[in-house]
């Protein structure tokens, strides 16, 4: 079968070369951008970052199945692929150490956030020791969007921080409090409570035409002066003109990305002037995560072949 794979060879540190060496049968190519000229005589396509739309698809004259090396699928048009009779597969979160990954680079953001990483450089710079003094994450409370894989994950490693966790589920939030031992748990329509008492806020769930802007001039004018927020989900679930003013105005102290508005992002952005740790949309790239992705795509594309249905379709 012939398989594209829609980025360069190098992304998603090394996946492509991971996949091809797991099914070296089948060929594989990379369109070496995140941009697609043509599905004609494609049998699988593996989209990362790169949007699928109903003209792309209406151009694939074979492709049997869709398969992200992740779990986001935003970009792809699911119901152009339905129509086609096209399955549209992702990884879960949970089930492939994606969402441990993310969860760890989550954490990494609020501690360099609340230490003042940035700072820190500038006085080893300035031979200035003993400066600045950093914020504890004990005692401090964390409001967490969307209590999915990743959610759960977070709330799984904040706990040992001493930290009081409130989150935000679409369905069902009472469960969710309970199963979870949060201290508050609400939907998207009870957002404000939570985010008037936290000192942290954490963004990991879909995004969807509910979520986008969830996080908008409203929602932030509920915040605490001070408060920390940090993006895991998409760049689209946080209105970037009201973060920028935030940030420049102090509202928010810092901001953790690891998703942009525009991918890649423009280095020149000034968003970047302020107090932001910024990383390449890596969360959940790591070594045991890959592994996880790898064995899903790999059984994914072999139940292809054997006719069979593929597993985790949409």
């Amino acid at each position: 079968m012939n398989i594209l794979f829609a980025a360069s060879e190098n992304s998603w540190g090394g996946f492509f070369d991971i996949i091809r060496s797991q099914l070296p049968q089948h060929h594989f190519k990379a369109t070496g951008k995140f941009k697609i000229d043509s599905l004609e005589g494609i049998d699988v396509l593996i989209p990362t970052m790169t949007a699928v739309t109903k003209d792309i698809l209406d151009g694939a004259d074979r492709l049997k199945l869709i398969q992200q090396c992740g779990s986001g699928l935003e970009g792809v048009d699911i119901e152009s692929a339905k129509i086609k009779n096209i399955p549209v597969c992702n990884v879960p979160t949970d089930i492939s150490g994606n969402a441990d990954s993310v969860a760890e680079l989550g954490i990494y953001m609020m501690i360099g956030l609340s230490r003042n990483i940035s700072a820190m450089a500038q006085n080893i710079a300035n031979r200035k020791m003993g400066e600045p003094q950093g914020i504890s994450l004990q005692g401090k409370t964390v409001g967490i969007i969307g209590l999915g894989g990743i959610g759960r994950a977070l709330i799984r490693r904040l706990k040992t921080f001493d930290m009081r966790i409130m989150g935000i589920k679409q369905n069902n939030p009472a469960q969710a409090k309970k199963e979870l031992d949060l201290a508050w748990a609400g939907t998207p329509d009870d957002m404000d409570v939570m985010l008037q008492e936290s000192d942290y806020v954490i963004l990991s769930l879909p995004l969807t035409a509910k979520s986008r802007d969830i996080i908008d001039a409203r929602a932030i004018s509920y915040m605490k002066k001070g408060v920390f927020i940090i993006n895991l989900s998409r760049g689209g679930v946080i209105n970037k003109e009201a973060l920028d003013h935030a940030l420049a105005t102090g509202k928010i102290a810092g901001a953790g990305l690891d998703v942009f508005w525009e991918e890649p992002p423009d280095p020149d952005d000034k968003i970047f002037q302020y107090n932001v740790i910024a990383t390449p949309h890596i969360a959940g790239s790591t070594d045991v995560s890959m592994q996880g992705i790898v064995k899903v795509v790999a059984e994914n594309i072999r139940r292809l072949a054997d006719n069979q249905t593929p597993l985790y379709s949409k």
